[in-house]
């Protein structure tokens, strides 16, 4: 059955040039993978939204109408476990992956009183442009169909390229440019380095650094250093081991 789904969703998928095929065709994989339910959302860098940009799912419609009225996108634990794992995880996992809170626990328990069970997500990131999840879960009375999950994650991985590709994801992106004295201003604040001791490093006046970073958030458009930082991690012109690795040489 594995080898036939693979060749048959890897195949579907190419196929695929509207939302609304796609969202039948999820609908479809995820019953015959044994699911109830499945959940598609995207959500990308330049969107100011809380809520996903790009988002498909064919879930109970109380939960659904529960977690757009009270915006649960933002409190959303398996979001919060999506930015801790490169694989797919079950639900049950979660709290492995982040510390859950009593809010996290009471909103699981809130999806499960409007008929969703278990479930099993599939995250994806791609720094700059966006993140994306795919879940595949189950009603409350039935369990996960774990010998199943290899191939969950394949077909959540395909279904998700293929959104990316619907949503046209050259024109969304549209990444502000920095020259490379400009990421190299922002990376030596990010290191924690004032205007001035960035500009003897780097060798040039503490005004002209200043400078560089003022035009650096006016491309980003926002009004504080932590923002330009966090801005620059996600669009990686700035990665996590550039930082840690000079924090600490061993």
């Amino acid at each position: 059955m594995e080898v036939r789904f693979a060749e048959e969703f890897a195949s579907d998928f190419k196929q695929v040039v509207t939302t609304t095929q796609l969202n039948r065709m999820l609908a479809r994989f995820s019953r015959e993978l044994g699911f109830d339910h499945f959940a598609l959302s995207l959500e990308f860098r330049a969107s100011r939204a809380i809520a996903p940009s790009f988002l498909l799912h064919d879930y109970p419609e109380e939960w659904a109408r529960v977690y757009v009225g009270f915006e649960l996108a933002g409190r959303d634990p398996v979001r919060r476990a999506c930015d801790k794992s490169f694989t797919g995880f079950s639900w049950d996992a979660i709290g492995s992956l982040i510390p859950l809170t009593r809010g996290d626990r009471q909103m699981l328990q809130v999806g499960k009183d409007c008929g969703i069970g278990d479930g099993f997500t599939v995250p994806r990131h791609l720094p700059g442009l966006a993140r994306g999840t795919c879940t595949f879960a189950v009603a409350t009375d039935r369990k996960l169909p774990r010998g199943r999950l290899t191939i969950a994650e394949s077909v959540g991985a395909q279904a998700l390229g293929c959104a990316l590709r619907l949503h046209d994801m050259a024109r969304a992106a549209q990444r502000p440019a920095l020259t490379e004295r400009q990421r190299e201003c922002v990376l030596w604040v990010a290191r924690g380095k004032t205007a001035a001791e960035t500009a003897i490093i780097l060798g040039i006046g503490t005004e002209t650094v200043i400078q560089h970073l003022k035009t650096a958030r006016e491309r980003y458009q926002v009004h504080c250093k932590q923002s330009l930082i966090i801005s620059a991690l996600f669009d990686g012109l700035i990665g996590f081991s550039d930082l840690l690795r000079w924090r600490d040489p061993h």
